[in-house]
């Protein structure tokens, strides 16, 4: 089998967590058999990050959640950028933006349950996020804003 990915971004953030934002979609697949004893599958596979239209959705919507809640974003950029790209590809793939930094069995599941779509019902509920996006003051890593520009976010995910 033959693989090709362009790009997969793994970042390590302060809680010794490791969030992985690789979203791949099938190509194609051809499969040929040349003789009885061997066979030749052929799987092409590409990478792609979100849409740069529901990148800019949501980050928008982190920035007036951010204010409304009366939370920051963290003191390093790249990690609020991570977390939004992660929640832009899930609402470009899942049409929800399932929290990003989860592992989930089965995400269509979890988008109709409802619990981990940002803002999730630990946030709502307590201002905890597992993200590390929405941070309040008495948080270690909560920066000083609630601003980030998309260029910013294009930069942090280019460094990856």
């Amino acid at each position: 089998m033959s693989f090709a990915i362009s790009q997969t971004s793994l970042t390590a953030r302060s809680s010794s967590a490791f969030t992985s934002s690789v979203r791949v979609n099938r190509a194609t697949r051809m499969a040929s058999r040349h003789s009885s004893s061997s066979s030749k599958v052929s799987l092409v596979t590409k990478c792609e990050g979100p849409t740069a239209k529901n990148l800019e959705i949501m980050r928008k919507f982190s920035e007036q959640y951010a204010r409304s809640s009366g939370t920051k974003f963290c003191m390093d950029k790249s990690v609020t950028a991570v977390v939004i790209q992660g929640l832009a590809e899930h609402k470009d793939t899942l049409g929800s933006p399932l929290c990003p930094c989860r592992h989930y069995d089965d995400k269509e599941a979890e988008v109709k349950a409802g619990f981990w779509n940002c803002p999730c019902i630990p946030m709502r509920e307590r201002k905890e996020c597992h993200c590390m996006l929405f941070l309040t003051d008495d948080n270690d890593f909560a920066g000083d804003d609630s601003t980030i520009t998309i260029e910013e976010i294009n930069e942090a995910i280019e460094d990856m």
